[in-house]
């Protein structure tokens, strides 16, 4: 009898149990499918322009991935996937799918490297280490220039985090936080954010990138064209112009790489193409050029002649797919996928153009299936 109740309470926990199963490949109900809903900008009934497709939290969301046995143990157990996550991201550089995060809690560059499925980190030792990583760039043979606001130097180092060397010392920036440099690599741009009590030092300073040496500085405090107030971050586009946001008077000032003024574009507001707290700056390969607000919670998209073409992303207390709460880097790899950074919610969000196949560019499929060798780095995550 015992045999048979025990069999009997074996038989309806299987059936329960497959009926969980199925229920779960049951239809969702309509207002979870719209939570699901992968966003796209612009929204229906528009033509997308950029999907978004994933995020990044910590190291774990770049590991290979796990065998059926592993999933069916982490499952069975309750164990979650464990890796070294982001704790407050700020500045981003990205090059062929390697994403370079400047974190200032952890005080050190974490890399992202997705399409070999590694994990390292920049700046944690001497010579090299990093005290508050904010503003990073890359030139074309991969070196990476790292802006430490409280060293109050850019910090140099190679693809592989090999500390190459510095520029700079506290004698010549007060508040620095953003670094472009050219595609060459023979010029970095400095801005220097200055403060509002300091009258000066609200300018981008310009170094031989080889040598170190001061070249020539442009700007000043003021609200004419060629001035700033409080500028944030800067970006080099294609044919060498420079754009810098001038984060106190609202708006993204055009330089020649000399330094000559040449166009602007925002002003204070809430609509589509104006500012309320521009932060973060990037340029594509078509010129376009890409500012984050962290008032908006969004990144606004220009054209080169400064004409607003889209935003994405929106304000919000909770996380999730393109929500914000403090977007702050941004950067744009050779494919066009967007790369924004949130210092709130502690994450990336990867955005793929519409125009892109998912299978394409250096984090698609067809990328990710392909053996890429192991580099030297500082710690690794397998």
């Amino acid at each position: 009898m015992t045999k048979r109740l025990l069999a009997f309470s074996l038989i309806n926990t299987l059936i329960l149990a497959a009926a969980l199963v199925l229920g779960g490949c049951m239809s969702v109900p309509e207002s979870r499918k719209a939570e699901q809903a992968i966003p796209v900008f612009p929204p229906p009934p528009d033509e997308p322009r950029f999907i978004y497709e994933r995020s990044l939290y910590s190291s774990a969301d770049i590991k290979p991935e796990e065998s059926s046995a592993d999933r069916f143990r982490r499952m069975a157990t309750g164990e979650q996937t464990q890796g070294e996550g982001l704790s407050k991201p700020f500045g981003l550089a990205v090059r062929h799918g390697r994403l370079y995060v400047g974190d200032s809690a952890s005080h050190a560059v974490m890399v992202f490297d997705i399409p070999a499925k590694r994990f390292f980190t920049i700046g944690e030792d001497d010579p090299g280490q990093l005290i508050l990583p904010l503003g990073l760039t890359l030139d074309r043979q991969g070196n990476l220039y790292v802006v430490d606001s409280s060293a109050k130097k850019v910090m140099v180092y190679d693809r592989e985090g090999k500390f190459l060397r510095s520029i700079g010392d506290p004698t010549w920036f007060h508040r620095p936080s953003g670094v472009a440099a050219d595609a060459d690599g023979r010029r970095v741009y400095v801005v220097d954010l200055g403060g509002v009590l300091v009258k000066e030092e609200h300018r981008v300073r310009v170094f031989d990138a080889r040598t170190g040496n001061h070249l020539f500085d442009f700007g000043k405090r003021g609200t004419g064209p060629g001035e700033f107030n409080l500028p944030v971050d800067a970006a080099v586009a294609p044919d060498g112009s420079v754009y810098v946001v001038d984060g106190g008077n609202f708006r993204v000032q055009k330089f020649r790489d000399d330094g000559t003024p040449v166009s602007i574009f925002g002003a204070i507001g809430r609509q589509g193409g104006q500012f309320s707290r521009p932060k973060g700056l990037a340029v594509d390969k078509a010129g376009n050029v890409y500012v984050v607000d962290t008032a908006f919670g969004n990144f606004q998209i220009f054209s080169p002649q400064g004409q607003l073409l889209l935003a994405v992303g929106s304000r919000s207390e909770v996380d999730g797919p393109a929500r914000y709460m403090l977007p702050s880097g941004i950067a744009v790899d050779d494919d066009g996928r967007v790369y924004v950074a949130d210092q709130y919610f502690r994450k990336v969000d990867i955005y793929r153009p519409a125009a892109l196949a998912p299978d394409d560019g250096y984090i698609g499929k067809k990328a990710l299936d392909k053996k890429t060798p192991s580099e030297p780095g500082k710690r690794t995550t397998p």
